[in-house]
């Protein structure tokens, strides 16, 4: 498993020298580890300067975006599953969870990325920062969610600062709770500045899609992008 470093703080913007930007909501929140998280995830992250907790030890829910992201395809809003291996124990922890590579999903998720991408400003710019996690195979999702987190953040020039939580916790009192809240089944108040979409014409603006769909439109500008929004 990966260690992380704890750090208490929240997470910064970084455009250059005498240019950190924080957003300042003083409380702070615990979240889940996603893979390909959507923008609202981030944009959330951002507004908490506070200390930020990641959980590691709830068990791991179905049907989440711990293992889903949503793009934007040609033939509208196209959901990217990671397979994991159902064990016995239903009750698997987190960082417990293993991938399966049963079949190519891999293959099929990047490809599916290129379809979709191919055509955007700044896929070409992000290729080599993405591909790599469609070739090497993880063990663990929650390594696998929280190495892309890292790829992001870099991307996005964002400076993370977080804490793995030591134990489930059922409810806390002093920081907000997002491990339920942000759910492809749960209808989102978060609403979406709306930004360039290469199939915008044929299907619409679609809102927080993965974060992927903001850096393949937006490019350099999406850090800017969450900051504004």
């Amino acid at each position: 498993m990966l260690k992380s470093k704890l750090v208490n703080c929240g997470f910064y913007f970084n455009f250059g020298e005498g240019t950190n930007i924080l957003h300042t909501m003083q409380k702070g929140a615990i979240f889940p580890l996603f893979y390909l998280p959507p923008i609202e995830y981030i944009s959330t992250m951002l507004g908490h300067s506070g200390q930020i907790l990641i959980e590691a030890n709830e068990h791991f829910p179905k049907q989440t975006y711990r293992n889903r992201a949503s793009i934007h395809s040609a033939n509208g809003k196209l959901d990217l599953i990671v397979p994991v291996i159902k064990g016995r124990n239903v009750h698997t922890k987190i960082k417990d969870v293993k991938i399966s590579y049963d079949f190519d999903w891999q293959r099929l998720h990047w490809l599916s990325l290129q379809t979709s991408y191919r055509s955007s400003a700044f896929f070409e710019f992000y290729e080599d920062d993405f591909a790599p996690y469609y070739i090497k195979k993880y063990e663990f999702l929650f390594d696998y969610n929280e190495a892309i987190l890292a790829t992001i953040c870099k991307l996005l020039k964002l400076q993370p600062g977080y804490s793995l939580t030591e134990s489930f916790e059922r409810t806390y009192t002093d920081i907000e709770d997002y491990r339920s809240s942000i759910h492809p089944k749960v209808e989102s108040s978060y609403q979406t500045k709306p930004y360039f979409q290469v199939f915008e014409d044929r299907n619409g603006f679609m809102p927080n899609l993965s974060i992927v769909d903001l850096l393949f439109n937006q490019g350099p500008k999406s850090g800017q992008f969450l900051q504004s929004s």
